[in-house]
């Protein structure tokens, strides 16, 4: 595949994710349920994503993973991807989609503004740790974007008028479970990833951890994660609305960590790299 037909792909994806988000915001505006049309939109945009992912893959021998445009490309496959497969699980996870989608436009946006430069995948880190590393921390982000977004419904449907979320109102119980499951699913994802990527790092390096920016931001992700599973099942009678903010606030922090960092620091472990 070529450079220009990678382009032409990313572009499309970025027009259909446009796409979804007017869809999702016209829906709320009008009261009704857009997620039919935003879900085909999803598939279509995963479906172009993963051919210029193969593609590129093909021609530059190596995965998407050294440079913050190959991840931003494979981070939108993926979210797009795994909220499609948490919505078909969980119906009422789809009343989130109005935040997925300017989400992932975002990173789009942001996508076809980095340098598609490749950068060599140094032989020593080509190893089955790398993918499991790179993989749980796909799954992580997912669940964690699609626990978020169910949150922030249930924080808007209290503010809001009655009947923008009409998911929500027919199962409120099942929405709040819902989020607390996806949190806690993507606290395991990030906790495998941090194991792998120790491992990884082992094989790499020679060390499993020397507290680059990265690491060290990654750690602190998974103390948060963990401490608000730890708080909200101490603490029975912690309000729903202030569950929902702090998995707002944690979903935060791991994003800045999973592309703030990297952005900042070029490329991701860049002090051992």
């Amino acid at each position: 595949m070529s450079p220009e037909f990678e382009w032409q792909l990313i572009v499309a994806g970025t027009v259909l994710l446009l796409a979804a988000t007017l869809v999702q915001l016209t829906a709320l505006a009008r009261r009704r349920d857009g997620y039919k049309p935003t879900a085909i939109i999803y598939a279509a945009t995963a479906t172009v994503f993963g051919i210029a992912i193969a593609g590129r893959w093909v021609r530059e021998g190596q995965g998407p993973f050294m440079t913050m445009y190959e991840i931003l490309l494979s981070s939108v496959f993926s979210l797009c991807l795994i909220f499609l497969v948490v919505s078909a699980a969980m119906a009422v996870a789809r009343a989130g989609a109005f935040v997925v989608s300017p989400l992932l436009l975002m990173l789009c946006l942001w996508l076809v503004n980095e340098s598609a430069a490749a950068t060599p995948l140094p032989g020593s880190f080509d190893n089955p740790w790398l993918w499991a590393h790179v993989l749980s921390g796909k799954v992580f982000l997912g669940f964690c974007m699609a626990a978020t977004a169910l949150a922030v419904a249930m924080l808007l449907r209290g503010m809001l008028s009655a009947g923008r979320f009409a998911r929500l109102d027919a199962a409120p119980e099942e929405a709040e479970q819902s989020i607390w499951t996806l949190f806690f699913v993507a606290f395991i994802c990030h906790s495998f990833m941090l194991v792998a990527g120790s491992v990884w790092a082992h094989s790499a390096w020679g060390r499993y951890w020397s507290w680059d920016s990265l690491e060290t931001w990654t750690l602190v992700t998974w103390l948060a994660l963990g401490g608000l599973l730890h708080a909200r099942a101490t603490f029975k009678n912690m309000p729903a609305g202030l569950g929902h903010a702090l998995v707002v606030g944690v979903f935060a922090l791991a994003f800045l960590t999973f592309f703030g960092v990297p952005f900042l620091s070029i490329a991701p472990h860049k002090g051992l790299m």
